[in-house]
């Protein structure tokens, strides 16, 4: 069996993101290795090492349970890899595939104790991911007549950012900053501490990095027009009505991008994607996605 202890976690920017697919094998393996070893602890899996005889081969699939979109099927794949180099496996389906239930994900075959290991692991990934995926697809389907995307947040589980941004994208998703680094957001706390949006404006744009984005959230349409003034590349337009946001897409008038949030649901993105906003940011959609229901079963 491979080494488990974690390697140490490292930033993977959105420049390691190559084409929007997945991040770097080598950021994978580090999440993988943890959770391996978060299973497997220091004795490894009791209960298969004492009732499967090391000899024994086995075969299965993973397959859908639910209809969904499959996301995380390298990474689940990577899992039954770093157990064991000599499983054999046959992906049936891509990321970003729509499936219905029955849909065969993953074909496997070796060692049936390393395929046991890996089990639980693979399919966490391969259902929190797809789950991911699917709920981004269901919101994407919801505002697909209009111009809007729908994006994620840095609302996401700690560790798996990178995974569930990437899994956002499977399910026709964009990607919002991968983190603190990457763009200048001023929030309502930003503004509290410099004094005014249009000093935070002034203090990014004097020692942000050169570059980068400058977006600004804004609750009303006073502040709006602040910032507007100032000169912004995007605006967060926090829990506005249909109404309000189709106002503000007219004052801003072309001049940045728009981006609507606040407890938006699949019921309620069509009219706010109505408004012509040109994305729908959605915290949910990382960080309470339902677990798309799969199952590895042996066939042989």
């Amino acid at each position: 069996m491979a080494d488990l202890n974690p390697p140490s976690p490292r930033a993977v920017n959105a420049r390691d993101l190559k084409s929007g697919g997945l991040p770097p094998l080598a950021h994978i393996d580090e999440l993988v290795h943890r959770a391996l070893a978060e299973d497997l602890g220091e004795v490894g899996d009791i209960t298969t090492d004492s009732t499967i005889p090391a000899d024994r081969q086995a075969a299965g699939v993973i397959a859908a349970r639910k209809a969904g979109v499959v996301a995380g099927l390298p990474v689940a794949m990577r899992v039954f890899q770093l157990i064991d180099a000599t499983v054999r496996l046959t992906a049936k389906v891509a990321d970003g595939a729509h499936v219905v239930p029955g849909t065969v994900l993953l074909e496997i075959s070796g060692s049936a104790r390393s395929l046991l290991k890996a089990e639980r692991v693979a399919l966490n990934f391969l259902g929190h991911l797809s789950g991911v995926a699917t709920a981004t697809a269901d919101i994407a389907a919801a505002i697909a007549p209009t111009k809007t995307k729908v994006c994620c947040t840095r609302k996401t589980t700690p560790g798996l950012r990178v995974l569930e941004k990437y899994a956002v994208r499977c399910g026709g998703g964009v990607n919002h900053r991968m983190g603190l680094y990457d763009q200048v957001l001023i929030k309502d706390n930003h503004i509290a501490a410099a004094g005014s949006i249009t000093k935070a404006i002034e203090g990014a744009k004097r020692h942000a990095p050169r570059g980068v984005k400058l977006e600004v959230e804004v609750d009303t349409l006073e502040q709006l027009d602040e910032v507007l003034a100032a000169g912004v590349d995007q605006v967060l337009l926090d829990n506005m009505n249909p109404a309000q946001l189709k106002e503000a897409v007219a004052r801003v008038a072309g001049r940045a991008i728009t981006e609507a949030s606040g407890s938006i649901t699949r019921a309620s993105a069509p009219a706010i994607a109505e408004s012509g906003v040109d994305l729908i940011s959605v915290g949910w959609i990382t960080h309470s996605a339902p677990c798309l229901d799969l199952g590895l079963d042996f066939t042989a």
